[in-house]
């Protein structure tokens, strides 16, 4: 079974020091016995500046050898602070930069999938920020896949949240390695059909404990799966108590709703 946990389920233990990059992929191998892992870019960047700055390839190809050893996929990257969008021109440039070296990160550490993110919080998608947004994601599409990933965005945050834009910002993009990272369920006003609108172009998923013994959870699996995706499914919930204890529930109970979905490999 195609099984992972983000990243930044551990955001907790990493922040209060009792967690490195290398003792996730310990946890993820060895205690949850899963062979894919979802990275997390605040794992190996500096956390302390507004646009994150990365580590560099040396670090990173101890990261790439580590999870060689440990025969663990690197089924996403999630890229936080290289998102698209930026009210400011300069930011947006130094995003734009920030992005690249983490397109090139990703081709190290040997990522399916990558997500970057359209904006940070609220704000309404202008035809300015639209374009902007497209051309962007075509451009990265072209180097994810020239790489052999892909890339795109998760329902995540602002416009992202609005299925209807997703849906636009992909038939727009139109290109084989743009994919979108589908958080279960996770959209603007509850909407209902939010999963299904972006269901044709999902490279990547994620339950939180709202959605993972959901019974919609398995109609988009069902879905998913009918619409023939063959990618990783994740967990990702940041508890505050008993991370260990509350990932291991979070994990048997997507792996429940994949069997009664009908998946069993």
């Amino acid at each position: 079974m195609k099984a992972s946990i983000g990243g930044f389920s551990f955001y907790q233990l990493l922040s209060e020091g009792e967690m490195d990059i290398f003792g996730y992929l310990e946890t993820v191998k060895f205690r949850y016995g899963l062979d894919a892992v979802d990275l997390w870019n605040g794992f190996f960047c500096d956390r302390n500046v507004p646009i994150w700055t990365l580590a560099d390839e040396d670090y990173l190809r101890k990261i790439r050898k580590a999870l060689d050893e440990k025969q663990l996929t690197v089924a996403n990257l999630a890229v936080d602070r290289a998102h698209l969008w930026d009210p400011d021109p300069d930011v947006r440039e130094q995003l734009h930069q920030n992005a690249l070296l983490h397109l090139r990160a990703a081709h190290i550490l040997g990522a399916k999938s990558v997500r970057i993110d359209t904006s940070r919080g609220p704000g309404a998608m202008t035809e300015e920020r639209f374009d902007y947004t497209v051309g962007r994601f075509r451009e990265y599409a072209q180097i994810a896949s020239d790489y052999g990933f892909t890339v795109g965005p998760e329902n995540h945050t602002g416009a992202s949240l609005n299925p209807y834009w997703m849906k636009l910002i992909a038939e727009e993009i139109d290109h084989p390695g743009y994919g979108i990272l589908l958080h279960i369920g996770r959209w603007e006003d509850g909407n209902q059909q939010g999963d299904l609108m972006v269901a044709p172009w999902v490279n990547h998923t994620h339950f939180d404990a709202r959605t993972v013994g959901s019974a919609r959870a398995e109609e988009t699996v069902k879905l998913l799966n009918n619409l023939g995706y063959t990618g990783y499914w994740a967990v990702e919930y940041n508890a505050p108590q008993n991370p260990y204890t509350e990932l291991g529930w979070a994990l048997g109970s997507m792996k429940r709703v994949l069997v009664s979905a009908g998946l069993t490999s």
